[in-house]
């Protein structure tokens, strides 16, 4: 009886594991959104001096200032029949509260908008793991606010495939996607409100 009644238990105890080890291969991790992500950042010590580098290849922007990576993000680039334009560029125009004004999304925010030539530039927008804009840079929320108040305008940006940092800092950043999210209504995206939500790191329910 007592040898019985221990096969029992470790019969038990390794269905226990075998159930844990299913759980552990079945469980799905949770996608992270650009919203879920606030880069750290360092304050310049000669604004001057910093620069922009945008790798399409791994669609990471890195802010720097000499050999010191202030602040690093994903980023979403062109796609390839919209590429995002290469070559060494300077941030001529910001504007905080900017409005795409081109029809179809007339109206729709691009917000902390830093424009680095005609018609192209880094704002905030729904980030995704793979190139997915018609040229332009589309930013984590808090990245884009903290980039546009770390720069100023005469900044430099190099955007090439590469980067030297992709295979580092870069790769050390989470992939962000944020295709599953809903929508938010119109209403609110033509409002005043999402500009006032983006000063405080939030839009709308997410």
């Amino acid at each position: 009886m007592k040898h019985l009644l221990n096969r029992l238990l470790v019969s038990t105890a390794a269905a226990v594991v075998l159930l844990g080890l299913g759980a552990c291969e079945t469980t799905t991790v949770a996608r992270k959104t650009a919203f879920d992500f606030d880069p750290p950042a360092q304050q310049p010590k000669n604004p001057s001096a910093v620069k922009l580098k945008l790798s399409t290849g791994a669609q990471r922007l890195y802010v720097v200032e000499g050999d010191t990576v202030l602040l690093a993000t994903p980023v979403s680039v062109g796609k390839s029949v919209t590429p995002t334009p290469a070559g060494n560029y300077t941030i001529y125009l910001k504007t905080e509260k900017r409005r795409r004004v081109s029809s179809p999304g007339a109206g729709y925010p691009m917000t902390y908008w830093m424009e680095f030539k005609s018609a192209y530039g880094l704002h905030w927008g729904f980030v995704k793991p793979t190139p997915s804009t018609h040229g332009c840079v589309r930013m984590p929320l808090n990245s884009a606010r903290k980039v546009f108040r770390m720069i100023p305008v005469g900044t430099p940006i190099n955007i090439a495939a590469s980067q030297p940092w992709d295979a580092t800092i870069g790769k050390s950043l989470p992939t962000l996607d944020d295709s599953h999210l809903a929508d938010p209504p119109m209403s609110y995206m033509l409002s005043p409100q999402v500009f006032q939500d983006a000063n405080n790191g939030k839009l709308w329910k997410y």
